[in-house]
């Protein structure tokens, strides 16, 4: 074989090995592009020129959620451990510092996400993209940094649990949820934050952190061309594992009356507050049930602000609604002096809500 044709087979071979790494394209939706890894990878594409700056997130499917019986908080430890390196980057956090970037990471129920937002040019858009890919699958899991991040972890816990908000949330969850975990806090138990075996930490991120229970998202000013082939050429060669993610099972049942939680805490706070089941985030429903809180805790007009914020029986209201995977709550939360009637703030609340059935949401508060 001359050298001719050993140049052309390894030309071929190449181009059919880029062929099969190349990211396939899916649907677009108001500017936003999918494609699609062969090791299921998903990313998405949102170019927008007027902006000075790229931001680089990947987004894990797995949160509090996934985590067993003693694993309480360990999405959570994992979510801090990413930053601490891999054999190739032992100094992640110095390497985004030094380009400028504004960063970080989070940790919810369903979710763990991770981005970097810097200045736009090819070679941060590489730079972002190669370090994800490689923290993805090789980072630094190891027992020294787990006993000393525990300890980050584990003040952030006394801080929520110093804190009459977070108490109150993290009770009104436990009480409405009885078997999902939903209803456990994603900081977890400190028990199980401060015990965690350093094994199931990793089997715990080898499952889970894989290219094709992932999202990489890519906006702002950027080259799609040059992000799609920095992301055949950093992702594509991370192999699709071979296990299969089980979909969760555990439903919640039909609650079958009002559930109350009182706590006792030193202090000089009083709080209360309501909470309601909800479809998932993705239902048709969501929207107008996220309509219905605003008419409720809006700071101008909403009924609740008028009935305890302005009559003086509390001095704050707090409104959200959680957009989960699965079933999930609408939150309302009140604060109340300590020398007023908490009694009296409480019967308030729960004669607005009582009414709303009766009298719904009209066009001018929509």
């Amino acid at each position: 074989m001359n050298f001719r044709i050993i140049c052309l087979l390894l030309l071929f071979s190449w181009n059919a090995l880029s062929a099969q790494n190349k990211p396939e394209k899916g649907v677009t939706v108001e500017g936003i592009t999918e494609y699609r890894l062969p090791n299921g990878l998903k990313v998405l594409l949102f170019s927008d020129p007027s902006k000075p700056t790229l931001t680089v997130n990947i987004t894990f499917l797995v949160g509090s959620k996934h985590e067993n019986y003693g694993e309480t908080g360990m999405a959570h430890l994992l979510e801090h451990m990413l930053f601490l390196g891999t054999p190739s980057r032992p100094k992640i956090k110095e390497e985004i510092t030094q380009r400028g970037n504004r960063w970080n990471g989070t940790n919810w129920y369903d979710r763990t996400n991770y981005f970097e937002t810097m200045a736009a040019n090819n070679e941060n858009l590489e730079w972002a993209i190669a370090m994800e890919a490689d923290r993805m699958v090789n980072s630094n899991i190891a027992k020294v940094d787990l006993d000393r991040e525990m300890t980050v972890v584990r003040n952030e816990f006394e801080s929520g649990d110093n804190s009459p908000f977070r108490n109150m949330l993290k009770r009104m969850f436990s009480t409405a949820f009885l078997w999902h975990n939903y209803g456990k806090s994603t900081i977890g138990s400190r028990s199980d934050i401060e015990n965690v075996p350093i094994e199931r930490l990793q089997a715990f991120y080898k499952k889970y952190y894989q290219p094709d229970n992932a999202v990489l998202t890519i906006a702002g000013k950027f080259d799609e061309q040059k992000a799609l082939e920095y992301v055949a050429k950093y992702f594509a060669p991370i192999p699709k594992p071979d296990r299969v993610l089980s979909k969760s099972y555990t439903k919640e049942p039909a609650q079958d009356g009002e559930r109350t939680a009182v706590i006792h805490r030193v202090g000089d706070v009083q709080m209360l507050g309501a909470t309601y089941h909800i479809p998932a985030g993705s239902h048709s429903d969501y929207v107008g049930i996220d309509l219905t809180l605003r008419t409720l805790s809006d700071r101008a007009n909403g009924r609740l602000h008028k009935a305890l914020i302005d009559s003086k029986k509390a001095s704050s209201l707090y409104g959200f609604t959680f957009p989960l995977e699965e079933p999930g709550m609408l939150v309302l939360m009140a604060e109340v002096l300590k020398d007023s009637s908490l009694e009296n703030a409480q019967k308030t609340m729960v004669s607005v809500l009582d009414s709303l059935g009766k009298n719904p949401p009209h066009a001018d508060e929509i």
